[in-house]
């Protein structure tokens, strides 16, 4: 084991030891230790305990310490705070401008146990409040963790979207006459992605190649040319691959870039039939016709039943779009951790033409969030009636965010609860529970008369934090039972509850409620990404909650509130 090996274990101890809020001395002591021994032209490897106190900075005590990890290659106090140390908190150490008691103050304040949650709380403007942090600590903390995760070689969907759309506009500028069509995992929308993928002609393969060395070598790298493609690694490392096809077989190599490999073989399976027969076809609607079958929605080519639910004619009459979305539920504003006064919030959610907003910050025991006391929620409540009256007809209903406590039960008493218009019960803490646990949890919270939406059902963030196992038939058939809606967090870094889950809550007549989850503004436009991935799992107009008109869920919600647990 050589000297810089054992500085860099005892470095790691003593950031974990002031993570831990260990005595300074001992941390000062590991600290000087390992800066010595870096340092030290004196190789320790096969000395002695009391050959080891000898050498400069190092004491009796951690003399003792190094000899053991020298003989059995480890350091108790190390195995001992590793043990106690959630592995994302670790990761978060590492990143640029986040030391040991700012780490600490975001995993015991703000609960916060890994770098994709950070990027979260980064998103909903969590740090800006806390001390030692600010707007620009978060704004550096935010860039160190994109830059990190991106390194994972898998990127949320909105971030492969933006790189493709910047991407299309930089070659547009420089020869706009270039066809470029997006086409495979992105095109299906598909909630997080490896790479971004696009068609062009083979015609304008030497034109691309101009057009791309002339693209910003410090945004668009490595680019390599073959006969078929071309591929290079764009922001973030990020893969882009352009394919090329020759000029009468656009729909044919649109559609088998676009669908996954096991879609492509069902399709085959389903009616077999010669390529080239499929290959100057002028429409994917023609393909899909020599197979038998109607267009399927490029969202639809997972591979799973969407060949089963066409030949039965069980694909829905109506999918939904942005545009069929009449208002926007589960909002937060200044009162809890949100960017913008609630008066913004609405007038904003008015001018892109929703009817209604609701408003549910967060409750109370989501400190870290700033959660309301009742007095908040009173007077919040107080400032949503003036507004009322000065946006009509523009609604704003009042709502809470209510943390699903460790035992199922709400957040408030019931007589606070009842003053609500709606509820959106959410777990937000204790979020390490096993699959009993969970559901139990759940079906408490569920089977509560005030819960009117059940919110992001797994707490995953995508590419950070696994959801908690849960018995989905029985939660899906529970919420079914009581009349709760099911929530599909349409944050870009959530998309939960997950899209596969959606064509069997709808089986059991469950209703599904696309919620931005705003913090600011801007937030709305997250819309866009929960209707990308509701249409993957089939959901049609009808079946979602907050495609009903102002006077239909204001009647919902009153029949809701009059007989909890009744509205069919």
């Amino acid at each position: 084991m050589e000297n810089y090996h054992i500085a860099e274990i005892l470095e790691e101890t003593a950031k974990l030891m002031e993570l831990h809020g260990e005595n300074p001395f001992k941390i000062r002591s590991f600290q000087n230790a390992a800066l010595k021994i870096e340092k030290s032209p004196v190789r320790l490897e096969g000395k002695s305990i009391v050959e080891l106190e000898t050498i400069d900075g190092i004491g009796k005590s951690l003399s003792q310490k190094i000899h053991h990890l020298l003989v059995h290659k480890s350091l108790p106090d190390l195995e001992k705070l590793l043990q106690d140390t959630p592995p994302g908190v670790r990761e978060m150490l590492k990143l640029k401008g986040l030391g040991p008691k700012k780490t600490a103050m975001l995993w015991k304040e703000l609960q916060i146990e890994s770098p994709g949650e950070l990027l979260y709380a980064c998103n909903e403007n969590r740090l800006v409040e806390l001390k030692g942090f600010g707007t620009k600590t978060q704004d550096i903390l935010k860039k160190s963790v994109e830059y990190i995760l991106s390194k994972k070689g898998h990127f949320h969907y909105a971030y492969g979207e933006r790189v493709a759309n910047e991407f299309i506009k930089a070659i547009h500028l420089i020869n706009n006459s270039i066809p470029l069509q997006i086409t495979g995992a992105l095109r299906r929308k598909c909630e997080t992605i490896d790479s971004v993928q696009f068609i062009a002609p083979i015609t304008t393969e030497s034109a691309l190649q101009q057009a791309i060395s002339t693209l910003p070598v410090e945004l668009y790298l490595s680019a390599v040319g073959t006969k078929d493609d071309i591929q290079l690694t764009g922001p973030g490392d990020i893969k882009i691959q352009i394919l090329f096809y020759e000029e009468t077989e656009e729909a044919w190599n649109l559609w088998k870039t676009t669908g996954n490999e096991k879609h492509i073989s069902l399709c085959f399976q389903k009616h077999p039939i010669e390529e080239s027969l499929l290959k100057n076809l002028p429409s994917e609607n023609e393909i899909y016709n020599q197979f038998h079958l109607p267009f399927l929605e490029p969202e639809y080519r997972e591979g799973l039943n969407e060949i089963e639910k066409a030949v039965s004619k069980k694909l829905p009459a109506k999918l939904i779009t942005t545009e069929h979305l009449k208002g926007i539920l589960h909002n937060h504003s200044t009162y809890s951790d949100g960017k913008n006064t609630l008066e913004e919030m609405a007038i904003a959610c008015r001018d892109k033409g929703y009817q209604y907003l609701g408003i549910s910050d967060h409750s109370k025991t989501a400190f870290y969030a700033g959660g309301l006391s009742i007095e908040k929620v009173i007077a919040q409540q107080e400032e949503i009636a003036i507004l009322n009256t000065k946006l009509a007809p523009f609604r704003i209903f009042s709502g809470i965010e209510s943390d699903i406590l460790a035992d199922g039960s709400l957040d408030y008493p019931d007589e606070i609860l009842s003053r609500f218009d709606f509820i959106v019960a959410s777990v937000h803490s204790g979020l390490r529970m096993d699959r009993e646990k969970a559901t139990a949890r759940l079906l408490k919270a569920i089977r509560n008369p005030y819960t009117t939406i059940l919110g992001h059902p797994t707490s995953r963030l995508l590419l950070a934090r696994e959801g908690y196992p849960l018995n989905f038939e029985e939660i899906l058939k529970a919420c079914a039972e009581e009349n709760v809606v099911v929530e599909l967090n349409a944050h870009p870094y959530r998309l939960d509850l997950d899209w596969r889950w959606i064509d069997y809550a709808v089986q059991l007549g469950l209703k599904i409620s696309i919620n931005p989850d705003a913090h600011s503004i801007e937030g709305y436009g997250d819309m866009y990404y929960g209707v990308a991935v509701a249409r993957k799992g089939f959901l049609s107009v009808q079946d979602t909650f907050n495609s009903l008109s102002l006077e239909e869920i204001t009647e919902w919600f009153k029949k809701k509130k009059s007989v909890p647990g009744s509205i069919k």
